[in-house]
């Protein structure tokens, strides 16, 4: 038998031709049944859809929310770590400290990208964004005050002596012997 031929050995190839020539009506020639019309099919899609939209602009709003909320557990989480670390000065303190400034500016600097899934028309953005910006900067706020309990912050008029001019010499005082 030779290669590529069929077990006929006619060598006949199958070919499928899709026109359509038969005289039967098709459906399309069928009217549509009593109270049955295709514009209700397309709205009835129409409205489906649009609900779908309006769940999923819900959803997207909810979503936004709860990223919008997510800082506040790291405020609590942070600020109990730092109460846990004391306030004087040790590496460890000064870790979670610089953890608790970085972090809330990290999380500034990408508010455009947190909240880039959620962008869509009928979803407003501006409340979240506003709560998550608060958020992060009662987080930054918590990192300062943490640095002012550990006296590194320059709060004190003693903190500037070095950048203060010397005291002008009012009086001078000798031993008894006239120079």
């Amino acid at each position: 038998m030779e290669k590529g031929k069929g077990v006929m050995g006619s060598g006949r190839r199958w070919a499928v031709d899709f026109s359509d020539n038969s005289t039967a009506p098709s459906s399309r020639d069928i009217p549509d049944p009593p109270g049955f019309t295709r514009a209700s099919v397309d709205q009835d899609d129409s409205a489906v859809s649009r609900q779908k939209k309006d769940a999923e602009s819900n959803w997207k709003a909810q979503k936004a929310w709860e990223v919008a909320q997510a800082p506040f557990k790291n405020l609590l989480m942070m600020g109990f770590m730092m109460w846990m670390a004391g306030s004087t000065v040790h590496l460890f303190s000064i870790g979670i400290t610089f953890s608790a400034l970085w972090q809330p500016i990290s999380a500034l600097q990408g508010v455009g990208k947190v909240f880039e899934p959620y962008k869509d028309n009928k979803v407003d953005l501006l409340g979240p964004k506003l709560l998550f910006i608060a958020l992060n900067l009662g987080g930054l706020a918590l990192g300062v005050w943490k640095l002012n309990t550990l006296g590194l912050l320059p709060t004190h008029a003693s903190d500037w002596v070095s950048s203060l001019p010397p005291a002008q010499e009012v009086e001078y005082s000798g031993g008894g012997i006239p120079l």
